[in-house]
């Protein structure tokens, strides 16, 4: 079986050229799309393809985690850990220390190889040159030349990851975390949320599908952790998937759409910050305080309003209480602290 692609400009009477591949040489379809890619950017058509499941539509996980194991000797640092952050997702990775967390991160940045079960970046095995070059990473405790300015650091970075955006990229990354105006200003002379904006503009060098962002809030102030997570939100519009690692859980809670909680090498609780908390009843405002009752729930409290107004109460306002992120994390680490 074959794949056909003609190659060449749109221009009216150029030559093209059609080049054939053996569809049998691709272990999955995720791979043909990083070749086609690989073409740069000349125009190429699919002439026709032979294969029910060599199809171009789907597309792969920014990070996708299976069965992974890591053991250090006789430590265990991960057993049997799955997730998936999906495209365009913000997944907020929990966890005390000494959990796995940051071993996790180091596999999928391929710094460190798993003893058993797979890691990949966008479609491709995790550490690959093409699964570098798909993703961005913020490190806690990062530091920048305390000489250089916002635009050398960048261009320094674009060096780094070969990318080709020049002057145009470092200014719309510059503009995007709101450092424009502070362009040739040095890193020693930036506060630390703007270092920290800086740091997640070098992470998003060369359009990376995947930002891998740990402790990205740590150390600022409110307005500083706001403006970070207004941040990841617009990264989020634009197609970003991010991972983030935190212990700031009401940051978490806010900006997250799924949660993964890590305990001594394994996930023990995942979902959306809906899907973990627990119903914890109703409590109902009134003339004679608040009143809770534990064993409610929403569909209960027109009676219940209904028989307080009975008995002569006022009521000012009703609402369904659930757990905190915070009381559904320290429920499943139990005594353990970050």
């Amino acid at each position: 079986m074959f794949l056909c692609v003609v190659l060449g400009r749109p221009v009216d009477g150029a030559s093209v050229r059609s080049v054939r591949f053996r569809l049998d040489r691709f272990a999955a379809r995720q791979r043909i799309a990083s070749r086609f890619r690989g073409f740069g950017d000349r125009t190429f058509f699919v002439a026709s393809w032979h294969h029910s499941e060599c199809t171009l539509g789907d597309v792969p996980a920014a990070l996708a985690v299976s069965g992974l194991a890591k053991r250090y000797g006789a430590v265990e640092a991960l057993s049997g850990v799955s997730l998936e952050v999906g495209e365009s997702e913000l997944v907020g990775l929990l966890g005390p220390n000494g959990a796995g967390k940051s071993t996790l991160v180091k596999i999928a940045c391929g710094l460190v190889r798993p003893t058993t079960g797979r890691a990949e970046v966008c479609g491709v095995r995790a550490g690959s040159r093409e699964a570098r070059s798909a993703m961005g990473y913020l490190a806690e405790l990062f530091r920048f030349p305390g000489w250089m300015s916002a635009d050398e650091l960048l261009k320094l970075h674009q060096r780094l990851a070969g990318s080709e955006g020049g002057e145009r990229e470092r200014s719309e990354l510059l503009e995007l975390v709101g450092l424009l105006d502070a362009r040739a200003r040095t890193v020693e002379a930036m506060s630390k949320g703007m270092q920290q904006r800086l740091g997640i503009a070098q992470a998003l060098v060369g359009s990376p599908r995947l930002l891998l962002l740990d402790e990205p809030t740590s150390a600022l102030d409110p307005v500083g952790r706001r403006t970070v997570r207004t941040l990841l939100e617009e990264l989020k519009r634009r197609g970003v998937s991010v991972l983030l690692n935190s212990h700031l859980l009401s940051e978490i809670e806010l900006v997250c759409d799924r949660v993964v909680i890590l305990l001594g090498g394994k996930v023990v609780a995942a979902g959306t910050p809906a899907e973990l908390a627990r119903p914890r009843g109703v409590e109902i405002e009134t003339n004679g305080g608040a009143r809770t009752y534990a064993e409610a729930s929403r569909d209960d409290i027109p009676r219940l309003i209904a028989e307080l107004v009975q008995d002569g109460q006022s009521v000012y306002g009703a609402r369904v209480l659930t757990s905190t992120l915070e009381e559904v994390y320290v429920e499943a680490v139990g005594g353990e602290t970050s």
